[in-house]
């Protein structure tokens, strides 16, 4: 069997492997890079998938990271549409789903994180929307059609991002969550609720407290039989969060423990073998543990630094979490720890929509919730290094 012979292999062609090649190129021109991903488009942007292609605020061309010449002026070798299905990290050796294998001197997997389904009678009918990829957001905007009934299961962030996106559609939208407000792994329960109120005011339907049990095609409609009634609808949208893609890094043999485990450069438990992305889990200094982020802005940074310390570099990963969404015209970044369980002191301009959410622990600043405010998110991380406090000391040092 013939084996390629590669300088650098990247698994997955998200933001965390592409800014990896921009790491690589940093420091080494010449060495050979190949890119192997299943999605076979061009890499692109996530967030728009969710935000802006919804709102008219981009175009499906304008989400794509780098056009074709990029990976040409880089000497990147893409293979789209492809899977690896087997790493032998002895032999440094991988196959892929077309059965050829792949010789990688040094091996990045930038695998991402999987939707997760619904374990229900009907889970997996067509109808029910596990969003994920352009290709899902194109199948979904050719079935959106206005008026037309939706309902969006689970209140997290791709919950709340496509109700507000395919109510701005003009769709008749229900939200489904057990969770007892909305967005509450990050919002504390006043700003939860307050934007639950926003949403009914919009139209949407809320039903807190509903799960689905089953799902069941009647005609041209989804009956959704829930813990507490039965719900008929056009489409349905699952999200309920994604789970980190793991199955090489178990293939090959590497620690994982909800993530693949990296130390501080993000090599993994084998030294050739690097992680970068949704997928891994690392030490945090800036917040004292271990985390998992399934952000963009952790994507960017972890796949570039992964790069540069793939092509020599030997830098610790320092990054403290950063993440974004938009509400129809409720926005909002968030840095550091966002937990509602821990200390909160809100410090509002206008209550529920601009002002400063600050998370603290034992009195001393873990993490920021800047709603509705700009451009402060370095300003938040001084603050959170410093470990400011107490709460009312905070009034007025983020605006």
């Amino acid at each position: 069997m013939d084996v390629q012979d590669w300088d650098y292999v990247i698994v997955g062609s998200g933001l965390a492997g592409v800014s990896a090649i921009e790491g690589i190129r940093e420091s080494d021109k010449e060495h050979s890079i190949l890119m192997i991903g299943a999605d076979p488009n061009l890499p692109y942007d996530r967030p728009p998938l969710s935000k802006k292609l919804w709102l008219g605020k981009k175009k499906v061309e304008d989400i794509f990271l780098h056009g074709q010449d990029f990976y040409d002026q880089n000497r990147v070798t893409l293979h789209l549409g492809n899977r690896i299905e087997h790493i032998d990290p002895v032999t440094k050796i991988i196959r892929d789903n077309r059965n050829r294998t792949f010789h990688y001197g040094k091996l990045l997997l930038a695998t991402g994180g999987i939707p997760q389904v619904f374990h229900l009678p009907g889970g997996n009918l067509e109808e029910i929307f596990y969003f994920r990829t352009l290709d899902d957001y194109k199948w979904l905007r050719e079935r959106a059609a206005p008026g037309k009934e939706v309902v969006v299961v689970g209140g997290g962030f791709i919950g709340s991002e496509m109700a507000a996106a395919l109510c701005a559609n003009n769709l008749k939208v229900t939200m489904m969550y057990g969770s007892p407000y909305i967005c509450s792994r990050v919002f504390p329960e006043s700003l939860g609720k307050g934007m639950e109120n926003i949403y009914r005011e919009k139209g949407i339907r809320i039903l807190k407290g509903v799960k689905p049990t089953s799902f069941e095609r009647q005609g041209t409609r989804i009956v959704i039989q829930t813990n507490q009634d039965q719900i008929k609808t056009d489409l349905v949208v699952a999200g309920i969060g994604i789970k980190p893609n793991v199955g090489l890094a178990e293939i090959a043999g590497l620690k994982t423990n909800d993530g693949i485990l990296v130390n501080s450069f993000l090599q993994t438990s084998h030294p050739d073998i690097y992680a970068a992305g949704d997928n891994t889990r690392f030490h945090c200094p800036g917040l004292g543990r271990e985390i998992r982020l399934e952000h963009w802005d952790n994507a960017l940074k972890q796949g570039k630094l992964a790069g540069k310390n793939m092509a020599g570099a030997s830098e610790p990963y320092t990054q403290l979490p950063f993440f974004f969404s938009d509400l129809f015209e409720f926005g909002y970044e968030a840095v550091g720890e966002i937990d509602p369980h821990l200390e909160i002191f809100a410090d509002w301009q206008k209550e529920n929509d601009t002002g400063v959410i600050y998370y603290l622990r034992s009195g001393k600043l873990r993490g920021a919730l800047m709603c509705n405010v700009w451009d402060k998110v370095e300003k938040a991380k001084e603050l959170i290094i410093q470990e400011a406090g107490p709460a009312d000391s905070l009034r007025g040092a983020i605006q």
